[in-house]
């Protein structure tokens, strides 16, 4: 056997453990968690915080961001098309074993564009807000959102980690390139990118509505499910 298919049944057995773990309840919950729709009041709170924290230079830092995620996720798409890997959903053999119930997404899967934005996001926020309590935060974020493929049988393991380095990447790169823009464009324009930190009072902000929000979301799903709202 050869390095490449040790790697690839490796990939696939893992897929299969992790995907293992399901039940009616979560199959909802991480149904709604891998929507990007459903992380809109987060985002839109990262933005307040971004244009409170960095005033003037909240303008280009969010033009930047937006061209991350779009380069990032673009570059996805490119990889998916040229390498052609099936989705676990879309293979004539892990079809019929993994476990499906969203029915979504292309026909390829490698890499992971939900994995590449959401660590692509997770590290130019955790580089500008420089608080531990956020960063813990925004990572844990981005491997949960990152995991929901995973049990929906959207992604190998293997797409979410390449996905990962990907989006490390990228959110390093347009970070600096932030840095650059100012020091060379907006000199004059305050605070420093570079030298400016979130709060300690809005990381904690920041983190207990994305507790509440969540547990908000958990709670509603579990009572909607006791009164049969799912039932078909």
């Amino acid at each position: 056997m050869s390095i490449f298919e040790g790697i690839k049944q490796a990939d696939q057995s893992l897929l299969l453990f992790l995907n293992s773990f399901h039940n009616d309840f979560w199959d909802k919950a991480v149904t709604i968690f891998t929507s990007i729709e459903i992380w809109i009041p987060f985002y839109l709170l990262i933005i307040y915080f971004i244009i409170k924290t960095f005033k003037r230079n909240s303008i280009f830092i969010l033009v930047l961001i937006g061209l991350s995620v779009a380069f990032s996720d673009q570059f996805s798409g490119l990889i998916k098309d040229s390498v052609q890997r099936l989705r676990p959903t879309h293979d004539p053999v892990l079809g019929t074993l993994v476990h499906n119930i969203y029915n979504k997404g292309g026909m390829f899967g490698f890499f992971s564009a939900h994995a590449a934005n959401t660590f692509t996001i997770a590290i130019i926020a955790a580089k500008l807000f420089k608080n531990q309590l956020f960063s813990i935060m925004m990572f844990t974020w981005a491997i949960l959102v990152s995991y929901t493929r995973i049990y929906l049988g959207l992604h190998y393991p293997g797409d979410i980690l390449i996905g990962w380095v990907w989006g490390i990447l990228a959110g390093l790169a347009f970070y600096w390139l932030m840095v650059f823009v100012q020091k060379r464009y907006f000199k004059s324009n305050f605070p420093e990118i570079a030298k400016t930190s979130i709060s300690h009072e809005d990381s904690m902000r920041l983190f207990l509505f994305v507790i509440i929000y969540v547990a908000t979301i958990l709670v509603t799903i579990d009572r909607l499910a006791k009164y049969q709202f799912f039932s078909s």
